[in-house]
């Protein structure tokens, strides 16, 4: 039984929500990565930029830390989770304040060598 080499980056407390960061990563989820830098690339999201940072990231630590080369790499594991809500005010009518809630999210990118 072989054991596969990963390397992986996170990206912290990201000022954006898990919801709107998880329909990008569905799409880059287990394909190549020279695929999945051109498909973020072409993404009209805020998200899909912030991803490319990690995914660009992870692949970089795979290069230095375990030698694999970049062709090789495969998306194995790409998920987001829910980090802490900022919590703010806005002023309303007659004296009423109305909460907002800023979502932030932890994103988990995965690389691994292909089969």
């Amino acid at each position: 039984m072989t054991t596969k080499i990963v390397s992986k980056a996170v990206g912290r407390y990201i000022r954006t929500s898990p919801s709107k960061v998880r329909r990008v990563l569905d799409q880059i989820r287990n394909k190549d990565y020279f695929e999945s830098i051109l498909i973020l690339t072409f993404m009209p999201y805020k998200s899909s930029r912030i991803i490319l940072e990690i995914l660009k990231s992870a692949a970089a630590n795979a290069e230095n830390n375990s030698g694999l080369s970049k062709k090789d790499l495969i998306i194995s594991k790409a998920y987001a989770d829910k980090g802490p809500i900022l919590k703010r005010f806005r002023p309303r009518a007659q004296g009423r304040g109305y909460r907002i809630k800023k979502a932030t999210s932890h994103i988990f990118i995965e690389v691994s060598e292909k089969n």
